[in-house]
């Protein structure tokens, strides 16, 4: 981590990952120069530079102004910044009206994914001198450690599911489909797309909601399965839980979360832990797998 530079870049998606990153970088003396997202980042950022205008400043921006971005930064003298919070997959494949920057950008890609499209915004910004870094760079004390952090251990059922989950996931994140699975009694009940985890969670949910009890076979309990991507690049989409996680487990009917430890971000650790002992669910870290 380069702790000598003075402005640091965020670019800011949606959730509290870009508040939580711009807390740690002014707590390391940083001068934090934020791009936020008009179709994802919270007002609340307005408000975080009002209280500290010598320090934090905001620059409002549509999600296809790559040309704006750059210009931007280069005028505040940032070389180096990160990106923070999600932004929607679907928002980056057909809400947005791109620039000449981006759409030259897009035209050369040879496939669309995620890990693709994020690569090459990369590289653009590193040919103008703005270098991305790690996105845990300010957040490490964050990152998962392997073990059970709830109350409860996953019975012999959900650890079969947690099994059979990585083995899943760990196929679809390969391919930059997604990075979550839900599993029931070894039967993969829904695979993340573009609707994000919480989302995928609530389509579980939703498909047993639907079965009559007597007529399913599947224990009407759901394993959640989480992983970073085989190549996980740490400067952006980085797997993230919070408590907004354990509420859609809660709704579901989801009762064991398993992530991976050292590559997945816990937020606010003690309010999910609390709210997931209090539901039940067990939630474990299972260590990264070697190379």
């Amino acid at each position: 981590m380069n702790l000598t530079v003075n402005n640091l870049g965020l670019i800011a998606g949606n959730g509290r990952f870009p508040f939580l990153l711009l807390d740690a970088a002014r707590a390391h003396g940083l001068r934090v120069v934020v791009a936020a997202i008009k179709e994802e980042t919270d007002p609340e950022m307005n408000d975080r530079a009002a209280a500290d205008p010598e320090n934090v400043r905001v620059h409002w921006m549509s999600l296809g102004e790559l040309s704006k971005l750059i210009e931007m930064f280069q005028r505040e003298g940032v070389t180096r910044a990160v990106m923070a919070g999600q932004v929607k997959h679907k928002q980056i494949f057909s809400s947005i009206r791109p620039d000449w920057r981006l759409a030259k950008l897009l035209l050369n890609l040879r496939t669309r994914n995620t890990d693709m499209l994020l690569g090459a915004v990369a590289k653009v910004l590193e040919d103008e001198g703005i270098v991305l870094m790690s996105s845990t760079a300010f957040l490490e004390p964050m990152l998962a450690v392997a073990g059970v952090l709830t109350e409860r251990e996953p019975d012999d059922v959900e650890c079969g599911d947690i099994e059979y989950g990585l083995k899943v996931a760990r196929g679809i994140a390969g391919f930059d489909l997604g990075q979550t699975v839900v599993i029931a009694a070894g039967a993969c009940v829904a695979v993340e797309a573009m609707e994000g985890t919480d989302a995928t969670i609530a389509r579980a949910g939703g498909l047993f909601a639907g079965m009559a009890e007597e007529a399913s076979t599947l224990a009407r309990r759901l394993t959640v399965v989480k992983v970073a991507k085989p190549k996980q690049d740490m400067r952006f989409d980085v797997p993230v839980v919070g408590l907004p996680t354990v509420e859609a487990m809660r709704a579901a009917g989801a009762t064991c979360l398993c992530i991976e430890a050292g590559r997945t971000l816990l937020f606010d650790r003690v309010a999910m832990v609390a709210a997931a002992n209090a539901a039940g669910i067990s939630l474990v870290a299972v260590p990264t797998p070697a190379k």
